[in-house]
């Protein structure tokens, strides 16, 4: 999978592949003992998740969450999700709702003002402020999806491992 132009700071992927899901979930178990050295692979119903382990983790270490469907043909569909730990991605997304939410609440007040005919120039840098923070935000996130796409190949491999995609 190629993430390196997608726009996209949480790439996905989706494909059907020959075998059953039970034989799916049946290799992720025997994987799961062998690499438990290096990854972490929870398996829940359909759905498997791979993590680097702790020793090895950065803070801009991927997990990649995979759900897998039966088909009616016995074959299995396979839908996977990069993405940050979730306590960053949280972290990440409460600044996002607190840029928003200054932004929001300058732009009335910069309303407020100027229907008063007052200055509404402190209001419009802040707002500016925001915009530039924001961008600072997707900005960094793509530096962290950079750092971390060699970790990214090697969830992918582990993947590999189990499904042939």
């Amino acid at each position: 999978m190629e993430i390196e132009d997608t726009i996209a700071l949480r790439p996905k992927f989706s494909k059907d592949v020959p075998e059953a899901l039970k034989e799916i979930l049946d290799k992720a178990a025997i994987i799961k003992h062998e690499a438990k050295e290096d990854y972490i692979i929870k398996i829940s119903d359909h759905h498997l998740f791979f993590f680097i382990t702790r020793s090895k983790r950065k803070y801009y270490s991927p997990h990649l969450h995979v759900e897998l469907t039966q088909n009616e043909d016995k074959s299995t569909n396979v839908r996977g999700l990069y993405g940050p730990d979730q306590t960053v991605w949280t972290f990440f997304m409460f600044l996002h709702f607190i840029i928003a939410g200054i932004f929001l609440t300058f732009s009335m007040m910069a309303y407020s003002h100027w229907a008063l005919k007052q200055s509404t120039n402190l209001d419009f840098i802040i707002m500016g402020l925001m915009v530039v923070f924001w961008f600072a935000l997707y900005f960094q996130a793509r530096i962290n999806r950079k750092k971390c796409q060699p970790q990214m190949r090697n969830l992918e491999e582990l993947l590999h491992r189990i499904v042939k995609l």
